[in-house]
């Protein structure tokens, strides 16, 4: 007998699902319980990942405190686009502009994420969010490419029970669940990230039929979801290692088979 574990590792965050393996000897009955159960556990881990792609994305590229710039940048009257189009042109010239000047600095072209929003009521201004990874020599040269405006707002990153991963990619993709834009498209993207962005890393291991998901000592557990039937379950967890780690130390793990 034996069990399906899936994980994604995302620098301090990472999801696990448990769901059962179909085996030659189960009987039919058996076999569709067990297969309910894994289809279960796959739609919520992949609706846990797709809600949830953005905090993944920025928590393995920038996993702790200043290691980004979380920066505002807003159009002026002069510059200030008339479409979403014309908006992301804009963005993608200052972008443009960005990896010229840093390759004229000497310096790699950091991670970029950017997510472009306009407030809904009439006094709305365009303006682009970006996350940008902290290189020490980042804020004249945006400053400097951003031909748009003048108002340019920079924080470093914070990553702490107040503030972290989450809550900014909750305030980067607050236009998905606000603008009529996204309603109106649903497979409009609302946000993007340069070519050189790490990804989440996902596994998928054979474990034994006793073996169960523990979230390692100190650790902040964020999601515990078990469903339980009289021939399978599955077990969903997501948790975190602390407020101020770096990369997560891997847990200790039984013997298992990578399928």
């Amino acid at each position: 007998m034996a069990q399906t574990l899936k994980r994604i590792d995302a620098g301090p965050l990472r999801i696990e699902a448990l769901y059962p393996r179909a085996s030659r000897y189960d009987t039919p009955r058996q076999r569709a319980a067990k297969q309910k159960a894994s289809s279960e556990a796959q739609r919520r881990i992949n609706q846990i990942h797709s809600f949830e792609e953005l905090e993944l994305m920025l928590a393995v590229n920038f996993p702790t405190p200043g290691s980004a710039w979380v920066i505002v940048l807003t159009f002026d009257d002069a510059h200030m686009p008339k479409s979403r189009a014309e908006a992301q042109r804009r963005a993608k010239y200052f972008r443009q502009k960005l990896a010229a000047a840093y390759k004229a600095a000497g310096v790699p072209l950091p991670v970029v994420f950017w997510a472009p929003e306009v407030l809904t009521s009439a006094t709305g201004r365009w303006h682009f969010h970006i996350v940008i990874t902290n290189t020490g020599h980042d804020l004249d040269i945006i400053r400097r490419c951003w031909i748009y405006g003048s108002d340019v707002e920079a924080n470093k990153l914070r990553v702490d029970a107040e503030k972290n991963h989450e809550t900014l990619a909750r305030y980067m993709t607050k236009e998905l669940r606000e603008c009529q834009d996204y309603a109106d498209k649903p497979g409009l993207h609302g946000w993007s990230c340069t070519r050189n962005a790490k990804r989440p890393e996902t596994e998928t291991l054979t474990v034994p039929d006793d073996f169960k998901l523990t979230p390692p000592a100190g650790c902040t557990v964020l999601i515990d979801e078990k469903r339980q039937t009289e021939w399978a379950s599955y077990h969903v967890i997501k948790y975190r290692f602390g407020w101020v780690v770096g990369h997560a130390p891997r847990a200790k793990r039984r013997r298992v088979r990578r399928d």
